[in-house]
């Protein structure tokens, strides 16, 4: 009798470890991809929105992905046409890919498009010594933009990626970088394209036919985007985009064991974003235009306007009705403001909770004098108040 209840109670246990296995196993695919990569994130790119994460504020050494902040300050700052010197500096830097040389000169939309597409580290340093004079300077003008776009556990001392030990960033503030730089329509071009020809200004005859690194344009359907990173610190390092039916997504990751286990990772965790994410429409653009006064100014106000419409992501059927949207809008801002100067933000909260947000921006306004700017000077206090 005890042997058979023996039995009995084995056989219960199997069929219990039985049951366990499959639900641990379907527990463990709930959690999302199982990817190689020490840190990841999935974000929706209008919004930002997070879909995915695995230890998002760890920090690891970025590689060439910080060549993002480099290749968006470049085209801010620098002229398309203007043509850059390379000095000596630049063209010493390790991996020069580009085969740039000292004394050549290349256009700024040249030079910064090889810089992306090949990952060249001496073309970053000659966007670096165009826009600041020097390395150091243009590192406190990335730390500036950084600080700016929220990278809160990110510093640059470099415009390549080259280790160094004060040099790092988490996938959440790359991420944040990632989906900025994206909204630049010749930078999208850029790190979208497959293959091109580099030309330089001088000497003339001179030219190069490129690939881009990232090996998953052409190769992942939709893929839009965006810069690579590799060094033996660093591990593997990516940042992609890709768009299908309306849903784009940014994969950004750091710290794979090989070059390849970066594209393999960013292709699983973009298939699970398309699997779970839709968009609804939310606010068209048009629809939110604000007053802002300017004081100083030639006029005495400006209108405000989103940079884009503002759609909402819907991951596993969420309730488009439990999104709601709040505006970031300085009630008083000094002349002079620059045509599409961003200067707040719309906050886009699901369930109450911040979950991204989109630039609002201005129209041009001259610094000068008027009679309506000086009162909006004179009565600053009360009008913030209203």
């Amino acid at each position: 009798m005890k042997a058979f209840r023996n039995v009995i109670t084995g056989m219960l246990i199997v069929c219990l470890v039985m049951i366990q296995v499959p639900m641990a196993w379907a527990q463990g695919c709930d959690d999302g991809p199982q990817v190689t990569a020490q840190a990841a994130i999935l974000i929706e790119a209008s919004t930002g929105r997070v879909i995915w994460e695995k230890n998002a504020d760890e920090e690891h050494y970025p590689a060439s992905t910080t060549k993002m902040m480099t290749g968006i300050l470049g085209l801010e700052n620098i002229g398309p046409r203007t043509e850059v010197f390379i000095s000596p500096h630049a063209s010493g830097t390790e991996d020069c890919f580009l085969d740039i040389r000292a004394g050549e000169r290349m256009t700024a939309e040249e030079l910064i498009t090889g810089m992306l597409m090949v990952s060249d580290n001496g073309a970053a340093v000659a966007v670096a010594e165009q826009v600041d004079g020097s390395v150091p300077a243009f590192a406190n003008r990335m730390n500036a933009k950084a600080k700016e776009l929220g990278m809160e556990n990110t510093h640059f001392e470099n415009p390549n990626g080259l280790p160094n030990p004060n040099h790092h960033s988490t996938v959440r503030d790359m991420a944040k970088l990632a989906k900025y730089a994206m909204e630049n329509p010749k930078f999208r071009e850029i790190v979208g394209t497959k293959n091109r020809r580099i030309q330089w200004a001088f000497p003339a005859n001179k030219q190069l036919q490129v690939e881009n690194t990232n090996k998953l344009l052409g190769n992942y359907k939709g893929m839009t985007g965006i810069k690579t990173g590799w060094t033996s610190a660093a591990g593997g390092c990516l940042a992609a985009s890709a768009k299908r039916n309306g849903v784009e997504l940014i994969v950004v990751l750091m710290k794979t064991p090989t070059p390849d286990d970066r594209f393999r990772d960013a292709e699983k965790i973009l298939d699970y974003g398309f699997s779970h994410v839709t968009m609804v429409k939310g606010i068209s653009k048009d629809r939110v235009a604000q007053n802002v006064w300017v004081k100083n100014g030639k006029q005495a106000s400006t209108t405000a306007h989103l940079v884009s419409d503002i759609d909402y992501p819907l991951i596993n059927n969420e309730s488009p009705e439990k999104y709601s949207v709040s505006y970031d809008i300085p009630r008083v801002v000094s002349a002079p403001v620059k045509e599409g100067e961003i200067i707040g933000k719309a906050v886009i909260k699901y369930d109450g909770k911040s979950v991204g947000s989109v630039d609002i921006a201005a129209g041009k306004v001259n610094k000068g004098a008027s009679i309506g700017s000086w009162l909006v000077g004179v009565f600053e206090g009360l009008l913030v108040r209203l």
